[in-house]
């Protein structure tokens, strides 16, 4: 394995008596998705790269519980919670990234109440913050000339107001950066959010991923930006239905931050 894949475990910390600068929570999408698993791999070798210490849990990661709760069951989502939250402060854990916007609003926002308080920060917030601090530079013209298209995901944009960030790093790449109409506050959610995702659509005209990717493939893209695993999977599957797979990639921003640097 080479070195810009190396991943200590916070229980590798603990045995050495050191605490990392963070803890990147990978999330369950990142660790048994095959396709959200080249995300988490774009987002380690980044972190390697601009040598940030950074730790996972490994086996003692757990669902955050978020899918639990917006499908209605709130015991197990408690369940879930307690039990990471109990980890989580035993390893005395105060600074944490995670790739997903879904992870990233449930630690942030609905863990505190049940006695889990931590700095949270969505991967896109930390690569512009290595980018902006000099500690991560974007070399490289591999999408110079390409159009790209972000797709805000509901959970990083609307329910947390972040919007900057993605599309700050986007501009690294030297791309040309195409607002699709409903984008930022107005942006239409992908449909995997409130456990969408696991389920069959209700009846109506459209799928409402497929309405998404209508409103991405109006601007004519190269490549559709995401920043959830979830998004990736939802705008993918609609550029399918589309038929338009040989000409417009869908690809994370760690993906395309990573691509650039020739990771």
């Amino acid at each position: 394995m080479s070195d810009l894949l190396k991943v200590p475990t916070m229980e590798e910390y603990m045995a050495q008596g050191k605490q990392p600068e963070i803890l990147f929570w990978v999330g369950s999408a990142g660790s048994f998705d095959d396709r959200a698993k080249k995300i988490t791999k774009a987002f380690v070798k980044i972190l390697n790269t601009a040598n940030v210490d950074f730790a996972v849990l490994g086996t003692e990661e757990s669902s955050t519980g978020d899918i639990a709760k917006r499908a209605g069951n709130e015991f197990l989502f408690q369940m879930q919670a307690v039990t990471n939250i109990e980890i989580l402060n035993a390893y005395e854990v105060k600074k944490i990234v995670t790739c997903d916007p879904h992870s990233f609003n449930c630690l942030k926002n609905e863990y505190p109440e049940l006695g889990g308080q931590y700095e949270v920060i969505h991967h896109t917030q930390f690569i512009n913050d290595l980018i902006a601090s000099g500690r991560l530079k974007v070399d490289g013209d591999l999408y110079k000339g390409k159009k790209i298209t972000f797709h805000d995901p509901c959970y990083l944009g609307r329910a947390n107001n972040e919007y900057d960030a993605p599309r700050n790093v986007l501009k690294e790449t030297k791309a040309d950066i195409v607002e699709m109409k409903r984008h930022k506050r107005t942006a239409l959610c992908c449909g995997a959010g409130g456990a969408q995702m696991f389920k069959e659509p209700e009846k109506g005209d459209m799928d409402v991923n497929v309405l998404r990717t209508e409103d991405a493939l109006e601007t004519k893209p190269n490549i559709i930006a995401t920043g959830c695993p979830y998004c990736n999977t939802m705008m993918t599957d609609g550029v399918k239905a589309k038929e338009k797979e040989n000409d417009v990639q869908v690809l994370d921003i760690a993906e395309l931050i990573a691509n650039a640097q020739g990771l």
